[in-house]
């Protein structure tokens, strides 16, 4: 065989469904610039189980049949929302993992479903900058803070505004607690909270899903007033990072800033396990949201999602959709116990 005829042997690649073990798949994605948590197969079934969404789980394989890249993908699909691709869905990264070359043919692959299937949107999360010619959308941001190795040290890094406002819950009985036990009361927060956002919650069986499946890497807290849960978080580890996922405090105790105890405490715990980056977790670019999180002294990382849509401007459905614009003022004004049970029914078709 000649050398030219090796090395395309060696550069080709087969692209099909995943049809391999949980740890090949983990391994490999493991390995790869751009791996997040939700990467793991793990959220496949995660997928099916919670929301019934199909899985189309993508690999790149050489010619002896080995795994040279991969691609999570979920489909959403509605006829109210419309038909989407996306990886990943309801979460803050995704996108496909591997050499160059087999990232292009993992993407050329699923733009062929896309096209074929006639899809709203191809939407690939990715966290680093893919070599594919498709356009990549930065409206969205994470800020993400390098950690010291010793809590002590990384409190004094902060400003003294910053440390006053920490200290502030503390001095009003504010407590913060961790573990699995911490399920239903974070829930109870963050159903609570997204009523009065006026979006949709997602369903409380995610987040028993997600505690079962990741008990290890998964946090859960939840701050406490009076035994009370006032604030609360879900976030996750991987590698030498943990990312606040979800996040949310109650407004009625906004004064006694809950929600900068439940961070810090995070933070201590990050730093007691040897993690190095605390990720706040994607926001809007100059909004409130982003503006709480570089308080926080990180820096900002682009976000690089990649998308192919069948009409201009076509994103990911949003409450400020002009069709949906009503949405966010009748959402707020329904009993919580309303808005939690409808909404986990809308949600799952906003990916």
């Amino acid at each position: 065989m000649t050398s030219t005829a090796t090395d395309l042997r060696a550069e080709a690649v087969e692209v099909e469904r995943f049809g391999g073990t949980e740890d090949e798949w983990d391994s490999f994605a493991a390995a790869h610039a751009g791996f997040t948590h939700f990467h793991q197969l793990r959220w496949r079934s995660l997928m099916e189980r919670v929301f019934g969404h199909e899985c189309l789980y993508l690999a790149a394989r050489d010619w002896q049949g080995d795994l040279v890249g991969v691609l999570p993908l979920v489909r959403v699909r509605s006829l109210v929302f419309g038909h989407y691709l996306v990886s990943m869905p309801f979460l803050n990264y995704g996108g496909p993992l591997g050499s160059d070359t087999a990232v292009r043919a993992l993407v050329d692959e699923a733009v062929g479903i896309a096209r074929r299937e006639k899809v709203k949107l191809l939407e690939l999360r990715s966290r680093l900058p893919l070599a594919v010619a498709m356009p990549a959308s930065h409206r969205k941001i994470t800020v993400v803070l390098d950690l010291a190795r010793n809590a002590d040290v990384q409190f004094r890094r902060f400003d003294s505004k910053l440390r006053s406002q920490i200290r502030r819950p503390q001095k009003e009985g504010v407590t913060v607690q961790f573990g699995p036990a911490q399920v239903a009361p974070f829930f109870e927060v963050f159903a609570r909270h997204m009523r009065d956002l006026g979006t949709p919650t997602l369903p409380f069986h995610l987040f028993q899903e997600i505690a079962e499946q990741f008990p290890d890497d998964c946090w859960f807290a939840c701050a406490y007033l009076a035994d009370a849960p006032v604030a609360a978080g879900c976030g996750f580890r991987f590698g030498n990072e943990f990312e606040m996922t979800w996040a949310s405090s109650l407004r009625a105790y906004n004064r006694e800033a809950p929600n900068m105890l439940l961070y810090w405490a995070c933070m201590e715990r990050a730093i007691g396990e040897g993690i190095t980056r605390f990720n706040f977790g994607r926001c809007n670019l100059d909004s409130g949201t982003h503006r709480f999180k570089m308080q926080w002294g990180g820096r900002e990382e682009t976000l690089w999602w990649y998308g192919l849509a069948a009409k201009p401007n076509v994103t990911t459905p949003s409450p400020t959709d002009g069709m949906f614009s009503f949405g966010p003022h009748v959402w707020r004004l329904l009993p919580t116990t309303v808005a939690t049970a409808v909404g986990p029914l809308i949600v799952r078709y906003i990916p």
